[in-house]
């Protein structure tokens, strides 16, 4: 575990990446502005995943898409079910606390 040194605990992990697709994290009490913007962007993320799942299933459904416009469709899945997942990870980590480095309760 990383704590600084007002206490802060566990580093955040953000919901977006940083140069070169590195992850990127925050230490804090979670109350800041940064914590909120990426509270915001989460709030995003899975809001779109939410749409796009829906137009995924229209689309499958249909039978007429194209194996480009099936392409593009699994692309965009992918992009969502990495920043799901990052979500998840980030979230896990916080809801194990302070005193589980590992992820463990």
């Amino acid at each position: 575990m990383i704590e600084d040194q007002d206490g802060a605990g566990t580093p955040r992990l953000l919901p977006w990446t940083g140069a070169e697709g590195k992850r990127c994290y925050l230490l804090g009490d979670g109350t800041g502005y940064l914590s909120r913007v990426a509270d915001a962007m989460e709030t995003m993320q899975l809001a779109m995943a939410d749409e796009l799942l829906a137009h995924a299933a229209d689309m499958l459904a249909d039978h007429r898409g194209t194996s480009a416009q099936l392409r593009f469709l699994a692309a965009r899945l992918a992009e969502a079910l990495r920043d799901v997942h990052r979500i998840a990870e980030s979230r896990g980590a916080r809801l194990a606390g302070p005193g589980c480095a590992d992820g463990s309760t």
